[in-house]
């Protein structure tokens, strides 16, 4: 099936279109049939610090406009941007390869959170004090933290893109963003929406190229007060030793390694209804994708044949056939990453129960896959797949299924199905995670915090934390 014309890319600083030039280019490579859509400038060292000096003029210009006019531009480059939609839904699936309603799915996301960031500008609230001294004034204000500069993965790009993007601008920041190498287009098509909304030029700014030449060029910089990243682990490490050096704020969704635990009195067909569908959405890569399924012995059977039957009748193909249900990973690496694994699990007795291989042909698709009985020395248990793979392991009681649920470093997603109100309080309360699903996977809501802990990173996007993060606080005191 052929795929729908992709877009130019380009440099976007100080509201200017740069590409060309002699920057060097690197291609975006199509990840259902290997193709390239196009060529990707990246940034030299003279592009970075024109974004540089543009955010710290635009932030000079944006910090003093009111937050309802803020919240008014974010309004109509939404606004914009739904108008746009089609357009934009196909740019996700042609970089990312994620089914048409997938794509869809996400972009309402995308905007439900704009939105809740917009509407949030109007409540950024200080408060006053009784003075100490007869006639003094003691107040407490909230201000725009600074230039920010931001990085998001490519596997939901526009989400994290946009959120950013709308959470820093809402609080009066000004933003450098870098979006992934395989899916710039997403990102840009958002700044245009910026623009045409009305923002000044220099407010936002998008770079692209090498990750590494750019996060330590900007983040090397005294102009950047804050950094937003999501994205690996590793990276996240290197990024959080850099803005120490200058030490610069950052708030980090480093992924995780959900964990499942399915309790015995769980609703198993709702369960497997609810899980199989996210397990593979967008292929596996979600960083609060359920990955290790433990379930309760009398349970375990019923659970896993069930499972199984739910990922073999998972439709692969092209994001553009209305019956594709999975579509291919992004890239190269995911391919990689899932041979190993596997063949580690399976190396060390795991029993592969459906999938386990490539599928032919010229794409990045892998099929659905299900590991049982994985021992917890296995990589798969230790390392985030971000993958098409699903290990389903037994357990007897719950105090074991928590220790297994808490025994990696990660907390970001954790889920639980049980029809127990005392097994789910619980759980609540023991599982070491930012985020924990009783009988649902729906962490998507704009008003609820998003973040993880442990070395799943620190700080939240979305809720009013999301805004918070783009905030310092001030104490002024007058007699």
């Amino acid at each position: 099936m052929s795929a729908p014309a992709y877009t130019d890319l380009y440099l976007w600083i100080n509201g200017q279109k740069l590409s060309g030039g002699g920057r060097p280019e690197s291609a975006v490579i199509n990840p259902f049939d290997g193709s390239t859509l196009g060529q990707m400038p990246h940034a030299t060292a003279q592009d970075l610090q024109a974004a540089l000096g543009s955010a710290d003029q635009g932030f000079k210009t944006w910090r003093a406009v009111p937050a309802w006019e803020r919240a008014a531009v974010i309004e109509r480059a939404v606004a914009w941007l739904r108008e746009r939609s089609e357009q934009l839904a196909t740019l996700l699936t042609l970089e990312v390869g994620k089914p048409l309603a997938e794509a869809r799915m996400e972009l309402g996301l995308t905007f439900e959170s704009m939105i809740w960031c917009a509407e949030e500008a109007k409540r950024i609230y200080g408060r006053t004090l009784e003075p100490r001294i007869p006639h003094g004034r003691a107040v407490v204000t909230r201000e725009p933290v600074g230039p920010v500069a931001a990085f998001a993965p490519w596997n939901v790009p526009a989400l994290l893109t946009g959120r950013k993007i709308a959470a820093a601008l809402a609080a009066g920041c000004s933003m450098v963003i870098k979006p992934s190498e395989e899916t710039p287009a997403t990102c840009l098509l958002i700044a245009e929406a910026f623009a045409a909304a009305g923002l000044p030029a220099g407010v936002l700014n998008v770079v692209l190229g090498d990750p590494d030449f750019i996060s330590r060029t900007l983040l090397a910089s005294r102009i950047i007060r804050k950094v937003s990243f999501t994205g690996p682990e590793p990276v996240g490490r290197q990024l959080a030793k850099l803005a120490a050096d200058n030490i610069t704020p950052i708030t980090m969704e480093l992924g995780g390694h959900a964990p499942v635990i399915v309790c015995d009195d769980a609703d198993i067909d709702a369960a497997v209804a609810a899980s199989v569908p996210n397990k593979f959405f967008n292929a596996g890569a979600s960083c609060i994708a359920p990955t290790r399924f433990y379930v309760q012995d009398s349970v375990f059977d019923r659970f896993v044949a069930a499972f199984v039957q739910g990922a073999q009748s998972l439709k692969m193909g092209s994001g553009f056939d209305p019956e594709t249900r999975m579509g291919p990973l992004a890239n190269a690496r995911r391919l990689a990453a899932m041979e190993r694994l596997i063949a580690d699990a399976v190396a060390r007795g795991s029993k592969l129960e459906t999938g386990g291989a490539r599928v032919k042909g010229d794409g990045f698709f892998w099929a659905p896959t299900v590991l049982t009985n994985v021992p917890e020395d296995a990589d798969i248990m230790n390392h985030e797949p971000f993958g098409p793979v699903a290990t389903i392991s037994r357990f007897s009681t719950l105090d074991e299924a928590i220790e297994k649920a808490n025994r990696l470093p990660f907390g970001l997603g954790a889920y639980a199905f049980t029809r127990s109100l005392q097994r789910a309080h619980q759980l609540a309360d023991r599982i070491e995670s930012g985020m924990v699903g009783i009988n649902t996977y729906y962490f998507g809501m704009p008003e609820g915090p998003f973040g993880g802990v442990k070395q799943s990173g620190y700080g939240s996007e979305n809720g009013t934390e999301g805004i918070d993060a783009y905030l310092v606080t001030k104490f002024v005191h007058m007699v």
